[in-house]
């Protein structure tokens, strides 16, 4: 018998208190292990249309819905007892009659059974004026061709904005998808008529709503996660993008929560599938974000993890050097670069220049370009280095950083620009290669010297190079041309537009401090107009306190809040600017009963504790609720960095990256944002109030 599990039944599942989880889980073991045993007192759910939909006792109260046929058994919901039986009685599964997936329908009688969405919620039914039927152009074949359940769609034709995030819950994934699609001015793909498939649940459509388990390992990872944790989500239109051959570099885009990673995760699968020669690299910035990949890539597939290698691109070049090079580099750290160039700087009683340019000019454009002589440097295009320097002065410039140089080479020291260089400079010219393509994920945090690494160690041509990134979240990384350094993506970009992760009114108000369209070095733009979340919430909380004491006195009371809704201590997030103002956070912790864990130290599943930490460690995760705490005036943006600008373009990309790391810091959050600080306040808040 083909044992199966729906996401139904995994929401479900998860809403339930935590002993009844346990009750329930111990229940679906014994279905999985003997679906006939008597003690799980099946009965038939005699008022559903849906003949198959039985139910088995849990407890007293809960109960399982299950969809049973000689040769199926699938887990649909759980639920206190008359819960379960409601929900079974307005529900069916059925075979759609055009595309053939297998769906698990919900009857509806009449338009007015679909409840108001959240924004509208509170204004009286007849109050509500109704806005124009975003599809009331298309045809009832046209609707039925994207997967809309007949029964739905007369009410699809009628709703307007508003609705639309109303039918969410309602209607087969594959439905919504082209919905949102259509919304957003795209044209969904539909599929070809094909011949409708003997087992409906086969269909791909059916694959993202139905998993076979076949194991009780596999059963323990359905019910330990929730549903987007333990099988990733695709839609067509990732899957488009994952799937399309492309003749060079490629890129995808899109604000947070669009699905940039799992786009990421299932090209790095794709590359390794085409051919069994295949090694690819499936890489990212920093050592946090190419952990939680690894982690998101075994759950896809083990079947491929011997071709796919995962890491941040230095560590890659660390490798590589080690084992093309013959040796292992010695690190030269932050504070051994400074003091090299301080020490350069007096012996050349070069007291002209300040200690904050000269890390700036050695960080962004020495190092950086790996310059090794004075002509080098003297012709270098000093992008975004708006200070002019005359001749004389750029002359002393290069003896200080050739002194500091030299210096950090006579203690056999190097920074990590200078290995992926030397890996960079051993690969460029060789044909042999020792990854036949690459994904590297957040790439708009990749700099200068790691982007020329990764076209140096894949085979130049087509499906070689593939990045996922978004402007809009570049807070590590100052802009330079992709296009100067070989990486040519031109033709072959594209911005997701359909956002899974954060609700409506979060992304909403955070989009508020970014600009809707964003252009690259090379002119090309990404932009945040037409994007669309698939779910409402509620509104951010946006708070001014006279003093730290009333901020940490409500941040206190919030988490206690959502906890009481039923958000776990491992699924939110406390965020700070910096270091300085963690101590604010970890008292709000304490102040709503709860136990802190530092963000490096966090697991990746979340655990029991609340995660504390700065905006900039949170890059890449994801929570149910996040409170932003300490959004002063002076905190951010940093007041330490605006009076350490040398000069009025480093300004300008201060206050790019102070707002990007609070956009950063608000779209971790999938359902609940505060937004927090003491009067006046961060001069961003207004930009994030003005949505309210």
């Amino acid at each position: 018998m083909e044992f199966r599990i729906a996401d139904t039944f995994t929401a479900s599942l998860n809403r339930l208190p935590a002993q009844y989880q346990k009750a329930a889980k111990i229940t679906v073991f014994d279905i999985q292990a003997d679906p006939t045993a008597h003690g799980l007192r099946l009965h038939r759910v005699e008022r559903s249309p849906e003949k198959n939909f039985w139910t088995a006792r849990v407890t007293d109260d809960i109960r399982i819905v299950l969809h049973r046929t000689q040769s199926s058994l699938l887990l649909c919901y759980v639920d206190h007892h008359d819960d379960a039986y409601q929900w079974a009685e307005r529900r069916r599964i059925e075979a759609h009659p055009r595309t053939g997936a297998a769906q698990l329908v919900e009857i509806v009688e009449r338009r007015e059974q679909l409840a108001l969405p959240l924004a509208a919620a509170s204004q009286p039914a007849e109050a509500r004026q109704p806005g124009p039927a975003l599809f009331a152009a298309q045809t009832v074949e046209q609707l039925l061709a994207i997967g809309v359940p007949p029964d739905w769609i007369a009410i699809v034709q009628t709703v307007d904005e508003d609705g639309l995030f109303a039918l969410a819950p309602h209607l087969p994934a594959e439905a919504m998808d082209a919905l949102l699609e259509l919304a957003t001015g795209g044209k969904p793909a539909t599929p070809a008529a094909a011949p409708i498939p003997a087992d409906p649940f086969a269909h791909p459509d059916a694959q993202r709503r139905f998993r076979v388990i076949a194991n009780q390992e596999e059963l323990r990872l359905a019910l330990d996660y929730p549903w987007e944790k333990w099988t990733v989500f695709l839609h067509p239109a990732q899957r488009a993008l994952v799937e399309r051959h492309y003749g060079g570099p490629a890129r995808v885009s899109g604000s947070a929560g669009t699905g940039k990673t799992v786009v990421a995760l299932y090209r790095a699968v794709h590359m390794a599938r085409r051919s069994p020669e295949a090694m690819v690299l499936l890489a990212t910035f920093s050592k946090t974000l190419a952990q939680a990949l690894k982690v998101k890539l075994g759950r896809l597939t083990e079947a491929d993890s011997g071709r796919i290698t995962v890491g941040y691109v230095d560590w890659i070049a660390h490798q590589l050097h080690e084992a093309a090079l013959g040796t292992i580099p010695n690190i030269a750290s932050d504070s051994q670069v400074d003091a090299a160039l301080d020490l350069a700087a007096r012996d050349l009683k070069a007291d002209r220049f300040s200690q904050r340019f000269l890390r700036t000019e050695w960080r962004q454009v020495v190092d950086a370009w790996q310059l090794r002589t004075w002509e080098a440097y003297r012709d270098v295009t000093r992008l975004g280095r708006k200070t002019r320097i005359g001749g004389t002065q750029r002359e002393v410039l290069w003896q200080i950083f050739a002194k500091a140089q030299a210096h950090l080479r006579e203690r056999n020291i190097m920074t990590w620009a200078e290995v992926v260089a030397r890996v960079t400079d051993h690969y460029a010219t060789r044909p042999d290669k020792p990854f036949t393509g690459a994904v590297i994920d957040e790439a708009q945090d990749i700099n200068i010297p790691q982007l020329r690494l990764l076209a140096a160690i894949v085979p130049s041509g087509p499906d070689n190079l593939f990045f996922a990134g978004d402007l809009g979240q570049r807070i590590f990384q100052p802009p330079f041309s992709w296009l100067s350094q070989g990486v040519d993506v031109r033709g072959r970009s594209a911005t997701l537009k359909v956002n899974y992760r954060t609700s409506h009114q979060i992304r909403r108000r955070a989009d508020l401090l970014l600009p809707l369209q964003v252009r690259d070095v090379d002119g090309l733009e990404e932009g945040r107009k037409g994007t669309i979340s698939v779910f409402e919430g509620p509104e951010p909380d946006i708070r001014l306190f006279d003093d730290e004491a009333a901020e940490t006195e409500f941040v206190g009371a919030w988490i206690k809040a959502r906890i009481a809704g039923g958000i776990a201590p491992g699924e939110m997030l406390v965020l700070v600017r910096s270091v300085a103002q963690l101590d604010r956070a970890k008292a709000a912790v304490k102040a709503s009963g709860q136990r802190w864990v530092s963000l490096t130290e966090r697991p990746i599943e979340g655990g029991d504790r609340m995660a504390v930490g700065e905006m900039h460690l949170a890059k890449g995760l994801e929570a149910r609720a996040v409170a932003v705490m300490a959004c002063d005036d002076e905190v951010i943006p940093l007041r330490s960095r605006i009076e350490a600008a040398s000069e009025e373009s480093e300004l300008d990309e201060i206050f790019e990256s102070e707002r990007h790391l609070l956009y950063v810091a608000c779209t971790r959050a999938r359902d609940h944002v505060a937004v927090t600080g003491v009067a006046p306040g961060s001069e961003f808040l207004g930009d994030l109030a003005e949505g309210a």
